[in-house]
């Protein structure tokens, strides 16, 4: 994990986009590792927990210490992200103290259909950050729509090949993915620094 490129950005909301931040084995397991499949809902958010009763939330691919062995190399930008200097970093970008937060991270392939309504993260989202992986050229538009407070989309961030953003969630930062043709999967990691405990704490 590379971020040595970072720019920020003010609009809609404070948010940072980088480029070219990952090596091509972690490319390859967020673009071809198997998810869990089945029946989805598809009611705008992630877990189906509006309408699907937390349906779509069963079939989630969270990196774990116990499934660790299957993804080496995204383990080891767990492993880089909860690191010391890393965090602070992140922390210092962000103006908010990360030494007492965990890290999550998943593994996202959006089929046909899905769609997220303009939310804003849960407070125990101190950073929610997406690395895009494009292995199947799909529109640079499915990148995540950045909304203003009365919620017309004033910025894509471009679904582009080893491109990201993160930010802090905050009074204003909605962000979601209006409705938008994806022709076979739309591939990507979600990482967070959490409130909550996971498997991997941020090393003090």
């Amino acid at each position: 994990m590379n971020l040595d490129n970072v720019t920020q950005h003010e609009n809609p909301f404070q948010h940072w986009e980088f480029n070219n931040c990952l090596d091509d084995q972690s490319l390859e397991e967020i673009s071809y590792s198997k998810i869990p499949d089945g029946f989805r809902v598809y009611d705008g958010t992630r877990a189906a927990d509006h309408t699907g009763e937390g349906l779509d939330g069963k079939l989630r691919l969270f990196i774990t210490k116990e499934n660790s062995k299957y993804f080496p190399n995204l383990t080891k930008v767990i492993n880089k992200i909860k690191s010391k200097s890393f965090s602070e970093k992140i922390s210092n970008l962000l103006n908010k103290d990360l030494s007492k937060s965990y890290v999550r991270l998943e593994i996202i392939g959006d089929k046909k259909g899905f769609w997220l309504k303009p939310h804003k993260d849960i407070e125990e989202k101190l950073m929610t950050m997406m690395v895009w992986a494009n292995p199947y050229n799909e529109s640079e538009n499915l990148g995540t729509d950045l909304y203003n407070k009365d919620f017309q989309i004033t910025k894509t961030v471009k679904y582009k090949h080893n491109h990201g953003y993160f930010f802090s969630s905050g009074q204003d930062t909605w962000h979601g993915l209006e409705s938008k043709e994806i022709k076979k999967e739309r591939r990507c990691i979600q990482i967070n620094y959490v409130s909550f405990e996971t498997d991997w704490p941020v090393l003090k």
